[in-house]
């Protein structure tokens, strides 16, 4: 596996930026969480002493980034969450939920979803009784219905319950487990691995830093399994005690990525990791992963996400200060190496283990993915029901019918345009030209998508370029599916930013 810095011409649109400065996003302090298998969401965050409740969107399949502007009624109204970090939230079918958190000194212990078809917030804290507020907890989705929430800090006391939520009926139950336990703690990882739960690291009452694995069964309804704990102790080269690091799934593997423990019992100062270590699944051992290329320097509190066979390294802290940068973790073949220059490449670590992609192999062979349970949840919530579909998919604009039929239009209304290129270029133009009220009702179509598509920049002469990925826009408007999810105070908004990705 080798390194690789993210550029912009990784990417479209505007990155997560914070401030007008350098990315300084501190995840865990802000997460990173894929949805549908198609986008990623970064939501929350800290940044110089300042929470944040901003959502920001990575469109996996156009390789953008954009702000959606999100909807939403929560119970004093806001439109969602109060600005947090170090709070939970996970994704199940379409849909995050977000637990609890910090709030400068107040560990908060709201509950919402946000439904990213739609892009709206509610807020589900009256549904049933809700664990205690707190931060620094760890969870994991079960299956496509429930969520599995362990350990973090009050404020006062380190934890080690267990919840379970349901997100069909909302309500949250405390598993009641017999036997070992772990101790309490927080800033640990909890990663679900088909049927067992999977706890790493952590700080422990007292302050001390962990090492530990353990497992808790008894989360799959249809096994009838008493819930316990289980301390795992695996062969192989086990990774140092510590927390803020992350665990991230990939094919046949669990990668472990930073996090920072002590310099030892004389030593007052913690010392951050940057090596790559894999639990591997198959033979059921720890292993350090060889890696190429100078490595990102070491760090926690960062986030790591699997995006087919690479990893996106995101932001993290190092004791002193905060980083913006994101990274690849990405296999040899792979096109983005092309652009590294070829200076001599760090040594890899001694065990030779690969990283390669793959069928998770915890998963069983004949599971199937369940049907979207949030139907009777968006019913119940009494918030608008819009039907499953794909995300943004934009036509070539030489077949777009409606565009088309548009710029003939405007052809046969005077235009010296000829060509069905001339044609288009002129009905750009247009709406150059236009203001908010002068536009029909079936313009709005044909203007969404043409605003899509010149964000997602193809490659084919006749469409200008679109801005450079830092040009300060987040692209509002590029998320919507079609012109019925446009409100009336969106026009304009939408027309400005057109404007702006046309030439001069």
């Amino acid at each position: 596996m080798n390194w690789v810095r993210a550029n912009s011409s990784d990417f479209g649109g505007i990155l997560p930026n914070r401030g007008g400065g350098p990315l300084i996003l501190l995840p865990k302090f802000s997460f990173f969480f894929f949805l549908d298998f198609s986008l990623l969401v970064v939501f929350g965050g800290l940044v110089e002493r300042r929470f944040l409740n901003d959502v920001v969107v990575y469109d996996i399949e156009n390789k953008l980034w954009f702000t959606p502007q999100c909807t939403g009624n929560g119970s004093d109204g806001q439109l969602g969450p109060c600005p947090r970090a170090f709070h939970v939230a996970i994704s199940i079918d379409c849909n995050m939920f977000v637990f609890g958190g910090r709030l400068g000194g107040k560990r908060l212990g709201d509950f919402w979803m946000l439904d990213t078809d739609i892009w709206q917030w509610s807020e589900l804290t009256s549904y049933g009784d809700l664990p205690s507020p707190r931060d620094f907890a760890a969870a994991s989705a079960i299956g496509n219905r429930k969520i599995v929430m362990y350990g973090g800090w009050d404020g006062k006391k380190w934890l080690s319950d267990v919840y379970i939520l349901d997100t069909i009926s909302l309500e949250w139950t405390e598993l009641s487990i017999s036997g070992s336990l772990p101790a309490p703690r927080c800033g640990h990882t909890a990663t679900m691995v088909e049927k067992r739960l999977l706890v790493f690291g952590g700080r422990g009452g007292g302050g001390p830093i962990m090492g530990d694995l353990w497992a808790l069964k008894g989360l799959i309804d249809e096994e009838n399994e008493t819930p316990g704990w289980t301390q795992l102790k695996l062969p192989g080269q086990s990774p140092s005690p510590r927390c803020g690091h992350t665990v991230t799934s990939g094919g046949h593997y669990l990668l472990l990525f930073g996090g920072h423990g002590t310099g030892g019992w004389l030593s007052r100062y913690d010392v951050y990791h940057n090596e790559c270590i894999i639990l591997d699944r198959v033979s059921v051992q720890w292993k350090r992963l060889p890696t190429s290329n100078d490595p990102p320097p070491p760090r926690a509190y960062h986030s790591m996400s699997c995006i087919g066979p690479r990893y996106l390294l995101f932001g993290g802290f190092d004791g002193k200060s905060a980083y913006g940068d994101l990274w690849w973790l990405v296999p040899e073949d792979d096109p983005i190496l092309k652009r590294v220059s070829a200076s001599p490449q760090s040594t890899p670590h001694a065990t030779e283990t690969s990283l390669s992609g793959g069928r998770n192999q915890f998963l069983p062979k004949d599971q199937e993915r369940e049907e979207s349970p949030f139907l009777e949840l968006q019913k119940r919530l009494e918030i608008l029901i819009s039907p499953s579909a794909a995300r943004v998919s934009v036509v070539d604009e030489l077949h777009d019918d409606e565009l088309l039929e548009l710029a003939s239009r405007l052809s046969g209304e005077g235009s010296s345009a000829h060509s069905p290129t001339e044609r288009i270029q002129a009905l750009r133009e247009k709406w150059r030209r236009s203001s908010p009220a002068s536009l029909r009702l079936k313009e709005l179509g044909p203007l969404l998508r043409d605003y899509q598509r010149l964000i997602i920049r193809p490659s084919h002469p006749p469409l200008p370029a679109a801005p450079d990925s830092c040009d300060g826009r987040s692209h509002p408007f590029f998320h919507l599916r079609d012109a019925s999810q446009l409100r009336m105070d969106d026009i304009p908004g939408l027309l400005e930013e057109f404007r702006q990705l046309l030439p001069a």
